[in-house]
């Protein structure tokens, strides 16, 4: 198995493009600026469309977020700044104007300083992100995860997929595709200590399952430190995103910088609710997290359903897009306790991945919604 795969460092160059009008969020990014030594262009946002689409980064507050959602074409590396925690408001010009951060000062300094010191990237392609989400204990996410990517790198879809364990305390997704003894990089051999990661080195390291699909599992130590960091989630999304490829995220329910991290990267999350009553109960709680931070978010609902809970009672009740609602499998637990998940193409648990990758497709990516 391989040991430690490093980030590599990032060359920095180029004018931040500013525009600010609070004081002290123009003070926080001059001293954050110096700190991570990159020069500022600070204009008004009548001139803002004369280097807009040139800069290497764009950090704008509020007002000049609203104005240029009306004003001026998406582009990438866009941050937003805030005085403060941001709220749902916040998230939503965020949103619109396609932000990839949304930082508050002094809080998120550090990050800022990061973010700064990033190469910006220009990729041929431009993948996309899945995140799926429990509604309750025993959901089946991390099961519908591993089938998405599943659907997603074989059959006529083909795509480079890559499957990525969010979640420290569960099993492992190599182990749902029977890969557990497969030699390959885990979270806990990836080291980011700054800049970006070749998406190239991340594939060749990781375990495989077929020609496109990679898997990068959380290990088996029992503690957090067998999973991700925000820091290495981020650059592992955003290299294979870069790439073209398709990143499928099993996330845990429960609130986390990891978990929020991969939610804020996410073109469509999919929360997975038994058809229960409890689990909607419970299910109304991650929904509600979930969605004042990703408003891009639809729901499988999984039988069995005792009390006759149709799929889109769930919905209705959650008031969620219904992705789809499958019934259950008998054949599902024994299979994956011999040799891993292997969903058949007319399986109902295949049918819902296709939905998944279908409503994926139909949707802009996240940094192209409108609030």
């Amino acid at each position: 198995m391989p040991g430690t795969l490093t980030a590599m460092d990032a060359d920095i160059g180029g004018e931040v493009l500013v525009l600010i009008d609070d004081p002290a969020l123009l003070h926080s990014i001059r001293r954050v600026a110096a700190a991570a030594d990159r020069r500022l262009d600070e204009v008004d946002l009548a001139d803002a469309r004369h280097t807009w689409a040139s800069a290497p980064l764009v950090v704008l507050d509020t007002r000049a977020a609203i104005a240029c959602c009306q004003r001026l074409p998406r582009r990438r590396r866009v941050v937003l700044l805030c005085a403060g925690a941001p709220g749902i408001d916040e998230w939503r010009i965020a949103t619109a104007v396609g932000a990839e951060h949304v930082l508050a000062v002094p809080e998120d300094e550090a990050a800022l300083v990061t973010v700064l010191g990033e190469q910006p990237q220009k990729p041929e392609a431009d993948g996309s992100v899945v995140a799926v989400v429990g509604g309750c204990g025993g959901a089946g996410a991390s099961t519908m995860a591993t089938a998405v990517a599943l659907c997603a790198a074989a059959g006529a879809r083909a795509e480079p997929t890559l499957l990525l364990d969010a979640d420290a305390w569960g099993s492992g997704l190599d182990v749902l595709l029977g890969l557990e003894d497969v030699p390959g990089l885990r979270w806990s051999g990836l080291s980011i200590e700054g800049g970006r990661i070749s998406s190239d080195a991340l594939r060749d390291a990781l375990p495989a399952r077929g020609e496109q699909l990679r898997v990068l599992s959380c290990s088996r130590s029992g503690h957090a430190s067998a999973g991700p960091t925000p820091a290495a989630a981020r650059a592992v999304i955003d290299a294979s995103r870069h790439a073209g490829d398709l990143v499928v995220c099993d996330l845990s329910r429960f609130p986390g910088p990891v978990t929020e991290t991969v939610l804020e990267l996410a073109d469509l999350v999919v929360l997975v609710v038994p058809a229960t009553v409890r689990a909607c109960i419970a299910a109304g709680k991650v929904a509600q997290w979930i969605i004042e931070r990703n408003p891009n978010q639809g729901v499988v609902v999984r039988g069995p359903a005792p009390g006759g809970l149709r799929g889109s009672d769930v919905a209705e009740v959650l008031d969620l897009p219904l992705i789809a609602s499958i019934r259950a499998e008998r054949s599902l637990t024994a299979m994956l306790e011999h040799g891993g998940l292997k969903p058949g193409r007319r399986s109902a648990l295949a049918a819902a991945a296709s939905a998944i990758l279908d409503t994926a497709a139909e949707r802009p990516r996240s940094r192209e919604w409108a609030a």
